[in-house]
């Protein structure tokens, strides 16, 4: 392939990816033009600097001669990150916070929520072009941005709709050529907007590397028996992602029907995530074919292993990343709280326990933050990130705990009850250290 023939590939690549962005109704709708059409302009002329260095890269080269691959930590975002951040946030004030109340009360996704939010192409964003989206590389921190700002209006509506995200990233990274051709279409143009996954089982000590689902063989066929708990879309999804034990194989992932004969759903509300319609999922011997096994029969191999602790550390990030933007949330209503409640005329945060309280939730969240970043980063780095998911999940569960706590007493008795959202993001904020699965970067 000529330099020239290079060049024009990976131009209109790029530029494919930076229109659909810019096409976008919801870019629109929250009034981001200027800037898609800035990125527009900017990435055209990024894009053709970059393909010529990458095309000059293709002519050979001695091996004294090649740059060295960096291994600095760079935490700096991408026009494309930026733009898709700046979408989400907005999306997640105007549209995920001022819904969040209703939808707790109801313990229920509101209608339209998830069509709403596939308007905004994030899933489109994570399918690579070569499977008809819109993703020139599939980035695992771009996905684990799109959770915090999703998370930042609302944990709950967050993981209703992380959740058919997770379901495409699973057929994305791990599916089998079949699987993909056969369900991506649906997902990519919003026939089937909800799809989810089911990981977490309803007993103590639960480890997601020895779930006590059993998928046992019948023949060529598989029988699934067990039970999955915090399901979001419990109630509406037509597919789920389950987690299942093969015996003397290991724990995998299986793609299964709602209409499968066996296949049960019961409402479940929970202390938090309320709003993303909790349910938990009975299987009562499931006959699926071989094809129901996610990447097909060649995930029995080593390989297969491989990628299931690849989606439980993925999905710790994801976690992970959810408890940063509550965090967030909270850090940023209770500053302004502090600095306005007056007691003996003046600023409660004139005092040193409030102020070193509301301290401490910016320290904890930054260093939340590092944890959460590097991990996602060594995934697209191409490095393993089982010790940092780990690390991040164990840091984020406990401070995310410690945070939600803090937030409340902050604001005294008034954190207490529902006229402030505080108490929402205390009731969220705990549920992330229950949570080892139920979401895929």
């Amino acid at each position: 392939m000529d330099n020239e023939k290079i060049l024009n590939e990976m131009m209109g690549s790029s530029l494919r990816v930076l229109n659909r962005i810019a096409d976008s109704p919801f870019v629109e709708r929250l009034g981001l033009e200027d800037r898609a059409q800035k990125l527009v302009y900017e990435g055209a002329k990024r894009a053709a600097e970059t393909a010529a260095r990458a095309a000059k890269r293709f002519s050979p080269q001695r091996a004294e001669d090649r740059p060295r691959r960096s291994k600095k930590f760079d935490l700096s975002l991408t026009e494309e990150q930026q733009l898709m951040r700046d979408t989400l946030r907005r999306f997640a004030d105007d549209v995920m916070q001022p819904g969040a109340r209703g939808a707790d009360d109801r313990s229920s996704t509101p209608d339209g929520f998830l069509a709403a939010f596939s308007e905004l192409g994030a899933i489109a964003m994570s399918v690579p072009e070569v499977l008809g989206g819109a993703a020139e590389r599939v980035s695992a921190v771009s996905q684990m941005l799109i959770v915090e700002d999703l998370a930042r209006g609302d944990m709950g509506l967050a993981y209703a709709a992380v959740s058919p995200l997770s379901f495409v990233n699973a057929l994305v990274h791990w599916g089998s050529d079949a699987q993909q051709s056969r369900l991506l279409p649906s997902l990519l143009e919003g026939e089937t907007n909800a799809a989810t996954v089911a990981v977490v089982e309803p007993h103590p000590l639960f480890d997601p590397g020895a779930p006590r689902t059993r998928a046992k063989r019948r023949g060529s066929d598989y029988e699934l028996s067990g039970e999955k708990s915090m399901v979001a879309l419990a109630d509406r999804a037509q597919w789920f992602l389950v987690a299942a034990e093969v015996p003397k194989v290991g724990p995998r992932f299986f793609l299964v029907e709602r209409d499968a004969e066996g296949v049960e759903t019961l409402d479940e509300p929970a202390m938090g995530l309320r709003s993303a319609s909790l349910g938990r999922l009975k299987l009562n011997k499931v006959r699926v074919g071989p094809d129901a096994l996610l990447g097909g029969e060649a995930a029995l191999k080593a390989e297969g292993k491989l990628a299931y602790d690849d989606g439980i550390n993925r999905a710790r990030i994801g976690w992970s990343a959810m408890a940063l933007g509550t965090s967030q949330a909270l850090l940023d209503y209770v500053i302004p709280y502090c600095n306005e409640r007056l007691a003996f005329g003046e600023p409660i945060s004139h005092r040193q326990a409030v102020a070193f309280m509301v301290a401490d939730i910016g320290i904890e969240l930054e260093s939340m933050r590092m944890l959460v970043y590097r991990a996602a980063g060594r995934i697209d780095a191409g490095l393993d990130c089982g010790r940092e998911a780990y690390l991040a999940r164990t840091l984020c569960s406990e401070k995310a705990m410690e945070i939600g706590t803090n937030g409340v007493q902050l604001l005294g008795g008034a954190g207490f009850i529902k006229d402030h959202p505080v108490e929402l993001w205390y009731r969220q904020l705990r549920s992330v250290g229950v949570m080892d699965g139920n979401l895929l970067l």
